[in-house]
């Protein structure tokens, strides 16, 4: 925390060297502060293995400055957080961390041309495979180097690593703590090739170490895009990526994703039709090739339902791939009210095993997600989620649902309040 802040003030002092060398220079300081409670309740289901079934009620607290710094030249950022933890088992009231969200700073080369240094968010496209998961309290960011070209091509090229990270706070409030990688490596592009079609690639390569074998690292590559169609209240798109490489256990990947969907907007309400195709492995496993498609750093819920009931891949679908339809709809009730509705289907792609045999059928379950979003003054959001699960019999066999017979429930309550603490714009001559 202290070596941020110290960073801090020398990238401060360099900008305002680096705007004295041009005559004419435009200079921004910006400080926002964001403070975001959130009471959650959650019944008959779990997250991770080590979780109770029984009914839990907690709260987080997220508190979070953002500190900008804009010249013609050179942009600096710093976001120090702080999330506080009330009434998880063994404490009642604890801090969850104090770090840094993002620390970096981001030179211009050119007109077209930037670099950004130190810790950042990512994402990329929908979010799907690259996300600063912003629903996490703690959210999640990396920390390298990212190469930006904007023109009417854009593209970004990156290169992060990870380090030895402290664990005075618990690491699952860290935005980087959560990372195995070694280094990874990830290339973007998005080029409109007519008012009508959009095209986005996105090729990533992450290098983890090995903790046993010859070899000190493997390899894991994802390869893909999104080809986009949009035409006044129509969007089509489609969704592709293939995976390959090793994974852990020194088997080589053959895995794919697909996502097609199709929407429509009809002014106050917006329909959204698709579905996720994650592939796994058929039975008998084999012993040299895994079929499971990992969803690299992305985020679950926006695309798999509230409950998180599938976040860890591929152990939370045993390896057996997940199919998974769903209907999106997004109603504007007014000005500063919007109701959403989202309903999912669950199937695996291949059958389950129990006690070494194969079960019939591959349904797992159905999950509705409803929320209200009330924004009644600019910087400040109420929202409320409720969501349910009607889960079937093979779901147990996840271990994220002990008794289907039991309706697995969680819900909601967050503010979000971020004012604007500062703002200050003046030229330089």
């Amino acid at each position: 925390m202290l070596y941020g802040i110290v960073f801090l003030v020398l990238i401060i002092r360099t900008g305002d060297l680096l705007a004295q060398s041009s005559d004419t220079v435009r200079r921004e300081l910006a400080i926002d502060f964001e403070v975001r409670p959130r009471a959650e309740y959650r019944d008959n289901f779990m997250w991770v293995k080590a979780d109770s079934v029984m009914p839990e009620l907690f709260a987080t607290q997220r508190n979070r400055f953002s500190i900008t710094y804009r010249s013609t030249k050179l942009r600096l950022h710093a976001s120090p957080q702080e999330i506080h933890v009330w009434g998880k088992p063994g404490q009642f009231s604890r801090v969850g961390t104090v770090n840094f969200f993002e620390l970096y700073a981001e030179p211009t080369i050119g007109n077209s041309l930037s670099v950004r240094i130190g810790r950042q968010a990512l994402s990329l496209d929908n979010g799907r495979i690259f996300s600063a998961a912003p629903w996490g309290q703690q959210s999640r960011t990396h920390e390298g180097i990212r190469l930006f070209y904007k023109k009417k091509l854009e593209t970004d090229l990156t290169l992060f690593f990870t380090r030895p990270y402290g664990k005075h706070f618990d690491p699952a409030y860290s935005p980087v703590a959560a990372h195995t990688y070694k280094f990874l490596v990830v290339h973007h592009l998005k080029y409109k090739l007519s008012n009508l079609i959009t095209l986005t690639t996105l090729n990533a390569l992450d290098v983890f170490r090995r903790t046993t074998g010859s070899r000190p690292y493997y390899q894991r590559i994802t390869n893909g895009g999104r080809l986009e169609f949009t035409r006044n209240w129509l969007y089509g798109t489609v969704n592709a990526y293939y995976q390959y490489g090793q994974n852990a256990a020194s088997k080589a990947i053959r895995a794919y994703y697909i996502q097609p969907e199709i929407s429509a907007n009809t002014g106050r309400t917006l329909f959204r039709l698709g579905a996720e195709i994650l592939s796994g492995d058929k039975n008998p496993v084999s012993k040299e090739v895994s079929n499971s498609f990992v969803l690299l750093y992305g985020v679950a819920w926006k695309f798999m339902g509230n409950m998180n009931l599938f976040t860890r891949f591929p152990a939370d679908v045993n390896d057996k791939g997940l199919v998974n339809p769903y209907l999106f709809i997004i109603y504007q009730a007014g000005k500063k009210l919007f109701l959403r509705s989202d309903a999912h289907l669950f199937y695996s792609q291949y059958p389950l095993l129990s006690e070494g045999r194969e079960i019939r059928g591959k349904y797992l379950g159905f999950e509705s997600d409803l929320s209200l979003n009330y924004k009644p003054v600019k910087a400040l959001e109420i929202i409320y989620g409720f969501s349910f699960t009607f889960a079937d019999k093979r779901m147990e066999l996840h271990n994220k649902v002990k008794d289907s017979g039991k309706i697995p429930v969680w819900s909601y309550l967050m503010v979000s309040y971020s004012p604007r603490l500062m703002s200050r714009k003046w030229l330089k001559f």
